[in-house]
């Protein structure tokens, strides 16, 4: 099995903290978005995942190594591919060809679910989905009394069906997709001027593919700051039987509220966390009451109050009480 996943976006609505690394790097529950989803899916396959093929922008030696390291911790090689004009999922994928032989899960990155990703891999296809009351801002499939899909809509302007897709899909064919997909460019064929993988699905479905519906019980999107710390904080509670707390993490008059990630060389003194707080790896939190936050790796906070707050990589906060939304690299004091 091969796991594609596009990620070739910058994720602006979660700037500050996207202008150094990609949205699905951004850590919850102590790992990188990214590593949750493929996680998730690795573990719901009973065979072994070969490889795992993201096609990205340009972010970066150190986050293509750090995409090849996710691959690797499970078994699978890390292949990088390039994305370079933004002209939709369909052609994204595209760009990974060369992988796209075999059974296939294609993953979009920039959400994580609760959900049972079991399958039968004899499908020609599956496509997760979750009913929604207003599904318009996602693609929507139309199913037959059998639960096969008879057709595929791109954000629906009129309310055909609830059924929203999420974006996970299974091929059991990956180099039918690929061909497909090189149809679609190669004659132009685009919805909402980009090349769809709706699209792709309603071609293979026309052409006699039999392609299923399974269903998430809990769609977790990261879109924004609000949303991401709700998803970091139902990731803890969804594997509470991790070791959340490193055991290099050094905690000195420290009351941890669980659930908490505390990372690897971390420094916790004279302070309160939690609930739902996450301290990245090399961290410092000094005289702090803290909750429902992430302060990302490298980072020092220090006689603070927050909540409801994200901190980024290699950041120095002191002094103050706030909502904070603070980027990479920053620094900020109140005396």
């Amino acid at each position: 099995m091969k796991i594609i996943i596009p990620m070739a976006g910058r994720g602006t609505r979660l700037r500050p903290h996207t202008l150094t690394v990609p949205k699905p790097l951004i850590p919850v529950a102590g790992k990188p978005m990214i590593q949750r989803l493929v996680e998730d899916l690795a573990a719901s396959y009973p065979g072994q995942i070969e490889e795992i093929a993201y096609i990205i922008g340009d972010f970066g030696a150190d986050v293509e190594r750090e995409l090849v390291r996710i691959a690797e911790s499970l078994g699978a090689k890390g292949s990088i591919y390039y994305q370079d004009k933004t002209l939709g999922v369909g052609h994204a994928i595209s760009c990974a060809s060369d992988s796209l032989s075999g059974p296939c899960i294609v993953a979009l990155a920039d959400t994580l679910f609760k959900a049972d990703f079991s399958f039968n891999i004899e499908e020609d296809g599956v496509v997760w989905i979750q009913r929604l009351e207003d599904p318009s801002a996602f693609g929507v499939v139309v199913t037959d009394q059998d639960g096969n899909i008879r057709e595929f809509v791109e954000k629906p302007k009129e309310f055909i069906s609830d059924q929203a897709i999420v974006g996970i899909y299974y091929f059991r064919d990956g180099e039918r997709l690929r061909d497909t997909l090189h149809y679609l460019i190669r004659e132009n064929i685009r919805e909402k001027n980009e090349f769809q993988i709706t699209t792709a699905l309603q071609i293979l479905k026309d052409q006699g593919a039999r392609i299923k519906t399974s269903p998430v019980e809990e769609w977790l999107d990261c879109g924004n700051k609000e949303n991401i710390l709700h998803t970091n904080a139902r990731m803890m509670e969804l594997h509470s039987s991790e070791e959340l707390v490193a055991a290099s993490a050094t905690l000195e008059n420290a009351v941890i509220i669980s659930p908490c990630f505390i990372g690897e060389n971390a420094i916790v003194k004279n302070s309160v966390l939690g609930p739902y707080v996450s301290v990245g790896a090399n961290s410092t939190v000094e005289g702090a009451v803290i909750a429902n936050s992430i302060i990302q790796n490298g980072s020092s906070i220090k006689n603070a109050v927050l909540e409801n707050s994200m901190v980024g990589n290699s950041s120095r906060y002191a002094g103050a009480k706030y909502e904070l939304d603070l980027g990479d690299f920053s620094n900020f004091s109140k005396h």
